[in-house]
């Protein structure tokens, strides 16, 4: 057996595709590998600072952390009660945006709705941008006295909202549903679209009533693909912080990501190791889930061909209610908060719609009376220094992301050495199994000191584009192993028998032919990075802001018009760059929807 493998690594070496791919995956393990193993290292390690609190050493083995998140006296604010907030926030979040995406994608796939082509797209806008984009619409509209600052627009029209109502659960629930709804229109309406119609008209022949169709025949031939979105929206909810910092720390009302944030700000790193390795464990623990779920899928296929039918049901007289349904959904989710926070922008006072009251100061003003921002955002070095760093920052992690990614695709598909490829294929879609702000505590339990010949890199550009990098590699990978998989082998050994080198024939051949597929794995980490704040909150300090965590410094501040104005131009960049992007790629984010 090991002559075998000594041969197959010998043979493999005679192209450079392999020692290029054994570089790679040492650059791989050490960029993703050895953070999530430092971090859970520090759970079960004796931390600088709490040498008294353990009786030990620095660095010796200790199961204090553990103890302390789950068994001590504080253990229930430290994680039972925010994995209880989390838990049932997530959810509740799945119930609603299952009543809601479940009507919709049928509407869009399966019936003549008005505008159905158009709707297909629309209502998949609101995960097209940040989902604090509508915790901040939220506060706007119902914010009350409770955390001070200006008051929102309903207690300024002396409607005082209650604080259920405008903190904690309830308003994270609805954001979250309506962000994440658009998982099950993808999925179930892409479903919905493949189920034969013939399927139906075949039970109604034989009798069955209508609710008998959908109980006995559809539902359980869409429960792979319902299921599957159910996974992907909890796997989503367990790292989100944003709208949780937002609605929930006003009111203490915390989830996992929020507590994380809260040790790790105070120096906790041990049990804030802890807390992001459970966080790691159950996005992994719902992910497998998930591909189990992909498998079992395979039980529910139905055979079709040329004869298949995908008829679309005639709504009759209640096709104007239900496109006014579909309509009303999108206008809750999209034209509300953005006209919500547009309108706050231009105001002075909130809610008062006089024309007195608007005025552009807060975009272009000077000397204006708030203490740490003495000019509109547009006029604030700050806020372009912030963009600055985040197109720079983004945009270099995602150019280096895309090339390794399409680099990625080439060794797995073209090495000869099944190990590595195997090694390449699932260290790169690691981090899609570990929720942001997790990987982020890990990053900054490894590069925070000097290690080796690498000095501390917490502070600096480098943690945030090597964090950046990593943490979007499973798009990127993948982007480029399924191009690879479709490119033959034939131009490459024509290249070849002519004397190309393998150098040559990447320049001249595989990036020329791939530069669609390169283009997406640049694009798509660009777009998630540039919304992105799970990662910066952690690593990004004062002098290496991005938008946003400078949008959430002026939350802090409660300087709510600006903070709105700098959430706008993170909305705006996000959405058109996703619609550059399908236009670049000539994708469709919503194909399989119908029309």
């Amino acid at each position: 057996m090991l002559n075998r493998l000594r041969y197959a690594l010998r043979v493999s070496m005679r192209e450079p595709t392999t020692a290029i791919g054994i570089v790679i995956a040492l650059v791989f393990t050490y960029l993703i590998l050895a953070p999530i193993v430092t971090m859970l290292f520090q759970a079960v390690s004796v931390q600088f600072g709490d040498e008294r609190r353990t009786a030990a050493e620095a660095g010796a083995g200790t199961l204090y952390y553990l103890n302390r998140t789950f068994f001590s006296a504080i253990s229930t604010d430290l994680f039972w009660r925010p994995l209880l907030n989390t838990l049932t926030v997530a959810g509740s979040a799945i119930i609603v945006s299952m009543v809601v995406g479940i009507p919709l994608s049928w509407l869009v796939s399966r019936t003549d709705m008005l505008g159905r082509k158009w709707f297909a797209t629309a209502l998949i806008v609101p995960y097209m941008l940040p989902a604090w984009t509508f915790a901040l619409a939220w506060t706007t509209l119902f914010k009350n006295r409770t955390v001070g600052g200006q008051p929102g627009w309903f207690e300024a029209l002396g409607l005082t909202p209650p604080d259920w109502l405008a903190y904690g659960r309830v308003p994270i629930t609805i954001i979250l549903a309506l962000h994440y709804a658009p998982f099950i229109i993808l999925l179930f309406g892409s479903a919905l679209r493949r189920f034969d119609s013939q399927l139906e008209d075949s039970a109604r022949m034989l009798g069955a009533r209508p609710h008998h169709v959908a109980l006995q025949i559809i539902l359980p031939l869409m429960r792979p693909a319902l299921l599957s979105a159910i996974v992907l929206i909890f796997a989503k909810c367990l790292g989100e912080f944003g709208v949780p910092y937002v609605l929930g720390l006003p009111v203490k009302f915390e989830v996992l990501s929020t507590s994380l944030f809260r040790n790790l700000a105070s120096r906790q790193t041990g049990v804030g190791a802890v807390i992001a390795g459970s966080i790691m464990a159950l996005g992994v623990l719902t992910l497998l889930i998930d591909a189990k779920l992909v498998k079992e899928a395979r039980r529910f296929v139905t055979i079709g061909s040329k004869g298949t039918m995908n008829r679309l049901t005639r709504l009759g007289v209640w096709r104007l209610p239900l496109t006014m349904f579909a309509l009303l959904i999108f206008v809750i989710s999209v034209c509300l908060p953005l006209l919500t926070l547009m309108l706050s922008t231009v105001m002075k006072q909130p809610a008062n719609f006089a024309i007195s009251n608007f005025t552009l100061d807060y975009w272009i003003g000077t000397n204006l009376e708030t203490v740490a921002l003495r000019t509109g955002i547009l006029l604030s070095p700050d806020l372009w220094a912030a963009g600055w760093n985040t197109l720079w920052i983004v945009g270099s992690a995602s150019i280096v992301s895309g090339v390794l990614g399409l680099l990625v695709g080439y060794v797995v598909v073209r090495t000869t050495w099944r190990p590595l490829s195997t090694f390449l294929r699932q260290v790169t879609f690691l981090p899609y199994l570990v929720p942001g702000i997790a990987f982020a505590a890990a990053y900054l339990s490894l590069f925070a000191v000097p290690r080796g010949p690498v000095p501390a890199l917490y502070g600096t550009v480098t943690i945030l584009i090597l964090a950046l990098m990593a943490d979007q590699m499973p798009y990127a990978s993948r982007a480029g192993i399924s191009a690879m998989m479709q490119l033959g082998k034939d131009p490459e050994e024509a290249a070849q028998i002519a004397g190309a080198g393998w150098f040559r024939r990447m320049i001249s051949i595989v990036i020329p032919i791939q530069k669609g597929s390169l283009v997406t794995g640049v694009l798509l980490p660009f777009i998630s990075g540039i919304k992105g704040l799970s990662l910066f909150v952690i690593l990004a300090v004062p002098s290496t802001d991005v938008l946003t965590t400078f949008s959430m410094r002026l939350v802090d501040y409660h300087y709510t018009q600006a903070a709105n104005g700098v959430v706008l131009i993170i909305a705006a960049m996000a959405y058109f760059g996703t619609l550059a992007a399908q236009k670049l790629t000539k994708t469709n984010i919503a194909e399989g929807l119908g029309g």
